[in-house]
């Protein structure tokens, strides 16, 4: 067989497709293989592409393939994975690849220092050095950690194992660094019956090795965890691989120590906080088929799977699986067609679904598995409404005393209580009492953010910091800056107010390093050790608490006024998630909503528990006007440092649409809501069409005819959620 005389490869900036080289010394490299190719004065890692490249360049002319690594290769599955969402989201398949490069740009990971058994007893035998001793002789060797972790003692008994020569330290690759491997039957459960009939229809999907869609509709509280575990564990019975997407790094921990309960051993986690060095082991881990569960956020549906069985989106409903930046895609769907290519099932676990997921149920797309009642008997809490109007806090303060009342009460029971705000900081507005000016982000259209416990404005945004000044930086007037409006900061002073005598926590993403540290601030609550959380969605969702029987909801409208086509929606799923954290042990729960709008359609639904009601509303309102999920939207962001160029960009943008296909508009050009974002200035076109129409055979063409100035640019967000 000729070897050719160009091999295509794809590299990680935004080219339309691969580029040709000429083919290395030896063996042409398959398609998928990783290599070093050089571009312009530097040289840059792709992956050999399929075909037989595009020809343009004369052969003598390419220049060769500096290096082939010897990673594992980018599966054929993965290949057309990426070359799909690369077309949907409407991208340069090499900016899709950055997701997938984005651990394998390392050389295989150094060995880890471990421990093995020397087979020499140590003189003085105890019981915990036994149990060191023995999980060696059975399992092998393995890190400190893990080995610490698997039995249960301390650090003090392996170094004197160490010292005495029974163990000594050996250098260990990534599988065996890795730990135990998962074991499906390590804890078999005891399901309810509703339970037990979805993990059996799951299980047999997984076995069937084909494409599945499974919508596991679960009240708060359910058990829809211990029910897709089962599926997991059909799956690595198979010898197959399962990946469970989470909406937020914070779930982590909470979720792998269940996992590690249940299989005897916690899975791999992929994060954005994980070191460089966790990061190669676990995508080597993966790749070559020694790590076989993966929980992580929606970057790891982008590592290199071997033999993927199953994939798990649990939060389903939640906005955290969409990205924004760079290529915006929906974690879920690009999660819904990888297991189409992979021919593998797919669970969405929620207990408020997405309108688009209740949509492809009705449609015959997925199927729906029910959990209609919290597991081991508990209820679902008891909700209140506070209309804030009739029952108004004391001057200065934000918590009605009907909610400070119950938390009194909650305490005085030895019970827990938890206030949830999803405002990070003291205080969202700082402005001058004397002149009224109010402290902006130089870089954005937005109020900076007081963090009164660090002395500090900022931008929740850009990330921008400053001091809090003394003088207004207006009027010059000092002592004249106020805050105006509560964080999560403000609300624990408030409590130490009322309840001096409670031991409070604020839980937010800002305030707690990691999730390691989120993980203790979530033993102390389970330990009993906190009374009063204070915090953001990162407490709504995903733990369970048995104390835990008080929520308060200190400002339940928040977001209604927001003019976002999904911000009902978006408020129906917060707040019952954060109002199910009640009640899930034993002792009943009670939940009290704040509200200026109790007679609020959404208000209204979640006092009263009526999903259904609230959905079809909803969805009626979305069918009427033809939007998301009975209609397509398309946003094109342009930015750039000049906003009248912007502008002009937009309007020349909007007079060349496309005017002939029926139901396709072209709303704009309009100043976003956050007209200045990171230095660089904003406008949004929105593009509404029919779901039928294939939206970007209409847009490709459109987009490329337009002459863009280089200093401005467009972004695509197919299926956008955010609307600033």
């Amino acid at each position: 067989m000729t070897a050719p005389s160009r091999i295509p490869v794809l590299v990680s900036l935004p080219f339309p497709g691969p580029l040709d080289y000429a083919p290395p010394p030896g063996p042409p490299p398959a398609p998928g293989t990783f290599v070093e190719v050089p571009l312009g004065p530097r040289r840059v890692t792709g992956v050999v592409w399929d075909g037989a490249g595009e020809g343009v360049v004369p052969a003598a002319k390419l220049r060769p393939v500096a290096a082939v690594h010897d990673w594992p290769a980018m599966t054929a599955r993965a290949r057309r994975f990426l070359d799909w969402m690369a077309s949907y989201t409407m991208n340069a398949p090499g900016m899709v690849l950055r997701h997938f490069v984005n651990a394998a740009n390392n050389d295989a990971p150094a060995p880890t220092t471990g421990y093995r058994a020397t087979g020499r007893d140590p003189e003085r035998m105890t019981p915990a050095r036994r149990k060191v001793l023995d999980h060696l002789a059975a399992e092998g060797p393995g890190t400190a950690p893990a080995i610490l972790a698997a039995t249960g003692v301390s650090a003090g008994v392996l170094r004197g194992l160490a010292e005495a020569g029974a163990v000594e330290p050996v250098e260990i690759m990534a599988a065996a660094a890795a730990g135990r491997r998962p074991d499906p039957d390590f804890a078999l459960p005891a399901l309810s019956a509703d339970q037990r009939a979805a993990a059996d229809d799951l299980a047999a999907a997984v076995g069937d090795g084909a494409y599945h869609a499974f919508l596991l509709d679960g009240v708060t509280g359910s058990g829809k965890t211990e029910t897709y575990m089962e599926a997991i564990a059909a799956a690595l019975r198979l010898g197959r691989q399962v990946v469970v997407l989470l909406p937020e790094i914070a779930l982590t921990a909470a979720v792998t120590e269940r996992f590690a309960g249940r299989f005897g051993a916690a899975p791999a986690v992929w994060h954005s906080d994980l070191t460089p060095r966790a990061r190669k082991r676990v995508w080597r881990g993966v790749a070559d088929g020694s790590v076989p569960l993966v929980v992580g956020a929606r970057s790891a549906l982008f590592l290199p799977y071997r033999s993927l069985g199953l994939i798990v989106v649990d939060e389903e409903h939640d906005q955290g699986f969409k990205q924004d930046d760079g290529v915006a895609y929906h974690g879920r769907d690009m999660a819904v067609v990888r297991a189409t290519i992979e021919k593998c099932p797919i669970v969405l676990a929620s207990a408020t679904p997405s309108l688009e997921t209740l949509a492809n149920v009705e449609a015959g797309r997925y199927r729906r598995l029910v959990l209609p009642e919290r597991h081991g008997g508990a209820v679902l809490p008891e909700i209140r409404v506070i209309d804030m109007r009739q029952n108004p806090p004391e001057r200065g303060n934000f918590l009605s005393p009907v909610l400070t009342r119950a938390m009194a009460e909650t305490m005085a029971r030895g019970e827990q209580s938890l206030l949830f705000l999803n405002r990070r900081g003291y205080a969202p507005l700082t402005l001058c009492r004397h002149c009224g000016h109010r402290i902006e982000c130089p870089n954005c259209t937005a109020w900076l953010v007081e963090h009164r416990n660090r002395r500090q404005l900022a931008c929740h945004h850009c990330g921008h910091v400053m001091p809090i000044p003394h003088a207004c930086p207006e009027c010059g007037e000092e002592d004249s800056l106020v805050p105006c409006g509560p964080g999560v900061e403000r609300i624990e002073e408030e409590v130490a107010n009322v309840l001096p005598q409670a031991r409070r926590l604020v839980l937010a993403s800002d305030t707690l390093g990691g999730p390691l540290a989120l993980q203790a601030a979530f033993d102390a609550i389970a330990a009993r050790e906190v009374d009063v959380v204070i915090g953001t969605q990162i407490v709504a969702k995903g733990h369970h608490f048995p104390w835990l029987t008080l929520v308060g909801v200190v400002d339940a409208d928040l977001g209604l006024d927001g003019g976002d086509l999904r911000a009902g929606e978006r408020i129906f799923q917060l707040t019952t998630q954060v109002v199910g954290r009640a009640g899930r042990g034993e002792r009943p729960g009670h939940a009290l909503l704040q509200t200026f709008d109790p007679e609020a359609g959404v208000i209204r639904a979640i006092a009263a528990h009526d999903r259904d009601g609230f959905v079809a509303a909803e969805q009626a309102a979305r069918k009427r006007h033809g939007l998301p999920p009975y209609g397509r939207l398309v946003a094109l962001i342009l930015s750039g440092p000049d906003q009248a160029e912007v502008m002009t960009v937009g309007r020349a943008l909007a007079r060349t649409a496309p005017r002939d296909i029926d139901g396709f508009d072209v709303l704009g050009p309009a100043p976003a809501p956050m007209a200045l974002l990171r230095g660089r200035w904003r406008v949004r076109l929105l593009v509404r069409a029919p779901r039928r129409l294939n939206v970007q055979a209409v847009l490709r063409p459109w987009l490329d005819a337009q002459a863009i100035p280089g200093r401005v640019r467009l972004q695509v967000d197919v299926d956008p959620y955010h609307f600033m």
